[in-house]
């Protein structure tokens, strides 16, 4: 197992996935407060990048410029005339997962974890699990079992993933309309208290 991934600028994914309509999905960046939820944006297949913590504005308009991303930012004062910018609420995860939905189209279920969630790289199937060193209870799973070109994290549908995958589709089915208020999910926070959680060789921890 590698070792964690260094810092990076900010972590481009790999080509975009087409959707149903032949589209391309919309390209996020979020900001250091809102890594929780680049990381489930990960998990539901989009690309999310996810800023340094310690980003200026300047710097964050250059990246979601230079890479043509829509800026996600619980930050009211950000503001640029070229690029797109969408300023969140302070609230819980089902209500800012239903405004993606709503204004970006937003599939939950779009290509489940098929991002690694650490780094936002496009996973490639292991084709033979145990050169790849899955452990022998995980290599009882149906699989699929994959891989992060850039990190090197192997992954695999444990229990976990599993709940994370009924949270996605309660997201997907979730009616319109406001959620209701910040619930205890509630997350424009410091950057220092959203680091994404990184694990030991698994879909997710």
């Amino acid at each position: 197992m590698p070792s964690p991934p260094g810092p990076r600028s900010a972590e481009p994914g790999s080509g975009p996935r087409t959707g149903p309509s032949g589209k391309r999905p919309p390209r996020f960046l979020c900001d250091a407060m809102l890594a929780h939820l680049a990381r489930w944006l990960r998990a539901a297949g989009y690309d999310a990048a996810l800023a340094p913590p310690q980003a200026c504005d300047g710097t964050l308009l250059e990246i979601a410029r230079r890479e043509g991303r829509i800026l996600l930012t619980c930050d009211r004062s950000l503001r640029a005339p070229d690029v797109e910018i969408r300023h969140l609420p302070m609230t819980g995860l089902p209500e800012l997962a239903r405004i993606l939905r709503e204004e970006f189209g937003i599939d939950w279920l779009h290509a489940p974890f098929s991002r690694c969630l650490v780094d936002n790289a496009e996973l490639e199937e292991v084709g033979d699990p145990i050169a790849a060193g899955i452990p022998e209870p995980a290599r009882r799973l149906p699989g699929p079992f994959t891989r992060c070109p850039r990190c090197g994290r192997l992954f695999w549908p444990g229990s976990h993933v599993r709940r994370m995958r009924a949270r996605l589709e309660s997201w997907k089915r979730a009616p319109p309309g406001p959620a209701g208020g910040p619930s205890r999910d509630a997350f424009c926070r410091k950057p220092d208290s959203v680091v994404p959680r990184a694990g030991p060789s698994r879909h997710a921890r």
